[in-house]
């Protein structure tokens, strides 16, 4: 019997500790939204976002089941939207990308406006 009680009080510490982050304070993004009078390229912004997010897995050669390389600007401006719509799915979402988790709304806004913005390089 004192088995079931450490395993129904660990269940339930388990459950109080991983509900953590359920205010909407706690889900906006530290980082500053761009501002949208910034035209935004990328070389000046949506460059370190490949390189920190994707580039684990869309190297050259691309490794993890990864389809195809994102290594150069032109290999992400020919699947800039397919690149869009798989950052805005919900994590866990056949296809949803980056795999280890959403990335905050901020940094999704930023690869939008470079696709509204004309794909500019630099």
């Amino acid at each position: 019997m004192k088995a079931g009680k450490l395993i129904i009080t660990a269940l339930f510490a388990i459950c109080i500790y991983s509900c953590s982050y359920d205010s909407e304070s706690d889900l906006i993004d530290a980082v500053d939204p761009i501002d949208p009078d910034i035209i935004v390229t990328y070389v000046d912004n949506v460059e370190a976002i490949i390189q920190s997010a994707c580039i684990g897995c869309h190297s050259d050669p691309p490794v993890n089941g990864a389809p195809v390389p994102w290594v150069t600007y032109d290999q992400v401006n020919q699947r800039a939207n397919d690149i869009l719509n798989r950052m805005s799915r919900q994590s866990g979402a056949p296809g949803a990308m980056p795999p280890s988790g959403r990335l905050p709304q901020s940094t999704i806004d930023i690869m939008e406006q470079w696709i509204d913005d004309g794909k500019l390089e630099n």
